[in-house]
């Protein structure tokens, strides 16, 4: 018998239709669980529910919303509560970056990355709390960046969102330890989707890091499999981590060594 070790768990994941959070949602139902898609794309979630139901003869739903508009994030909660007597846990994957420089970079630009990386993110978490507390139990699963631990040239404002999620989530990780309930950080370093289409539009940026991309299946494989563990971080790749902790160390010696590296965006 094949195994399932998510067996009817109800799984929300932002940002479903593509990239990170499509491949989640896949692992999930070969996994036995049932996800529920949120994004913008209503007619690629609903192919995907299609197929996942064709395929692994399991329940999707999905539920389209824009996690910029904060009125209509709250109605997609509650339609979710309506359908759902319980939700197990939440992958907050949705997110966008532009790279570019501050002095070049509007602040509307910079109001919607912090609203969607940041803001969406915490108001969705604050909203499903009260329930996971209730049942003392759920695992709630933050997609930041290594660009919140390492800072380069053009993505300031990117990393600052990113840096910011990695703060919320290790001190919700302490806050609610006593109610069973895990927290996880994801950390990756550039992953091949299609987030480059709006961050580096000239394609310069992807291109020179190609050979390091990381595989989005192979992401979300590991994240699926670290679903209701302990597990305080995901880090990809390895050595990404290891040069994050030595930047830590020593700041000023690795900004001067990867400076090259650095200024390739």
């Amino acid at each position: 018998m094949k195994l399932r070790p998510l067996e009817n768990k109800k799984i929300i994941v932002t940002g479903a239709s593509s990239g990170i959070g499509e491949r989640i949602v896949w692992h999930i139902a070969a996994s036995g669980g049932i996800p529920l898609l949120v994004a913008r794309s209503t007619d690629k979630m609903k192919k995907q529910c299609e197929t996942i139901m064709q395929t692994f003869n399991t329940d999707c739903c999905y539920y389209t919303s824009d996690l910029s508009n904060t009125s209509e994030m709250e109605r997609t909660i509650e339609l979710i509560f309506q359908d759902h007597a319980k939700i197990d846990g939440l992958i907050n994957n949705a997110g966008f970056g532009k790279f570019q420089l501050v002095e070049d970079m509007s602040m509307q630009d910079v109001e919607n990355m912090f609203q969607v990386n940041v803001l969406s993110l915490i108001h969705f978490t604050k909203m499903l709390l009260p329930h996971f507390q209730q049942n003392q139990h759920g695992h709630i699963v933050n997609l930041a960046s290594q660009a919140g631990k390492i800072s380069t040239p053009k993505s300031a404002v990117y990393a600052a969102t990113k840096h910011a999620v990695i703060g919320f989530t290790n001190s919700l990780r302490m806050e609610i330890e006593k109610d069973n309930i895990f927290v996880t950080t994801v950390n990756l370093g550039p992953v091949d989707t299609n987030f480059f289409t709006q961050a580096d539009p000239d394609g310069y940026y992807k291109k020179s890091v190609s050979r390091y991309m990381l595989n989005p299946d192979r992401v979300a494989s590991k994240v699926s499999r670290h679903l209701f563990k302990q597990k305080r971080e995901i880090n990809m790749p390895g050595w990404m981590e290891i040069g994050s902790r030595l930047y830590h160390l020593f700041p000023s010696v690795m900004e001067n060594l990867l400076k090259s590296q650095f200024n390739k965006k």
